[in-house]
């Protein structure tokens, strides 16, 4: 049991995922209450898939503000996993499987790049990304100069399906919280990424590999934007080269991160309240849905509530004398 000291410093130090969880969870209340059909497995598993897709991407998006840079490409390493497993994902289990690694091993390439410019290149992660972004946007297109294609259909059946009622891409998501956050957030590489987001110049003098950790953070979110475009494809069937679409991804990743309690400062967060703020942020667009407000006014919404939500992240910042009191 914890005493009231342990309860309140895991608390400050988890309240963006309690927070964002109740949030979520009152307001899919409202929604499932809204809704003409109410609660079925059809609606949850159209819930679950378009939160998982942003879940995916806000988790990509976590990674490299922990280390106190951001990702820009994320958007566009998603487009370009979806278009590339439009082509490759296709023919017997076997080729489709290959074709699955092949598009991971895309996306851990994207993240690699960015990785590599930012730490031997000295440069800006908010520049390197968007001119990355730019580069992977532009392959997207060479690929799928107009949306089409296709996926193999028993796998992309079994994993957007339902299993004892649970929709499989929550389980999916599931997974890779159990096999590759916690696992990285428990390693050294993860821990010193939580240190260099502290303070770089601490880190270094304490021996923390500094320019691994950011590596394996870059590498890890091309891996889990590579995973979430790759999912895109197998509940659609087709790939689609849209800047549109991966500049909202991009910026509803970064929403979701500071919803679910990542600072922008870096050195603090967790992918767990990404998730949560993922959710929350997909749910909201649900609500303006059913309550049918006017489909030009959504996107004003919308912005607002990326611009307030963003806002506050920033808004504790402006008050630190030190980084440290992050933690306090």
């Amino acid at each position: 049991m914890m005493n009231h000291e342990e309860f309140r410093f895991h608390f400050r130090e988890k309240r963006g995922i309690y927070l964002s969880a109740v949030m979520f969870a009152v307001l899919f209340a409202v929604f499932i209450g809204k809704y003409q059909t109410g609660w079925s497995v059809a609606v949850v598993s159209t819930a679950a898939n378009k939160g998982v897709l942003l879940a995916l991407a806000a988790m990509a998006q976590t990674l490299p503000v922990l280390t106190s840079g951001i990702d820009l490409s994320v958007g566009m390493v998603f487009v370009l996993a979806n278009c590339l497993a439009s082509h490759l994902v296709t023919g017997t289990p076997m080729q489709a499987a290959f074709g699955v690694l092949a598009v991971l091993a895309v996306g851990c390439l994207c993240g690699l790049l960015n990785g590599v410019i930012i730490v031997y290149g000295r440069l800006q992660p908010i520049i390197t990304t968007m001119a990355t972004g730019s580069i992977f946007f532009g392959l997207a297109l060479g690929l799928r100069p107009v949306p089409g294609g296709s996926v193999q259909e028993d796998l992309a059946d079994a994993v957007t399906g339902v299993s004892a009622g649970i929709p499989n891409t929550l389980l999916l998501l599931a997974a890779v919280v159990a096999f590759i956050w916690i696992p990285y957030r428990r390693s050294i590489v993860g821990r010193g990424a939580l240190a260099v987001g502290s303070s770089e110049g601490a880190a270094f003098m304490s021996g923390v590999p500094i320019d691994r950790a950011k590596l394996v953070a870059y590498v890890l979110s091309g891996f889990l934007a590579a995973l979430g475009g790759l999912l895109l494809t197998f509940i659609t069937y087709s790939g689609e080269a849209s800047s549109i679409f991966g500049g909202t991804y991009t910026l509803m990743s970064i929403a979701a991160v500071v919803i679910g309690g990542t600072s922008l400062a870096g050195g603090t967060g967790s992918a767990v309240g990404s998730i949560f703020g993922a959710f929350l942020l997909r749910t909201i667009g649900d609500l303006l849905y059913v309550f049918d407000l006017e489909p030009l006014w959504q996107p004003l919404f919308q912005g607002v509530i990326l611009l307030v939500a963003i806002s506050l992240g920033s808004l504790k910042l402006l008050k630190l004398s030190n980084r440290l009191e992050l933690f306090k």
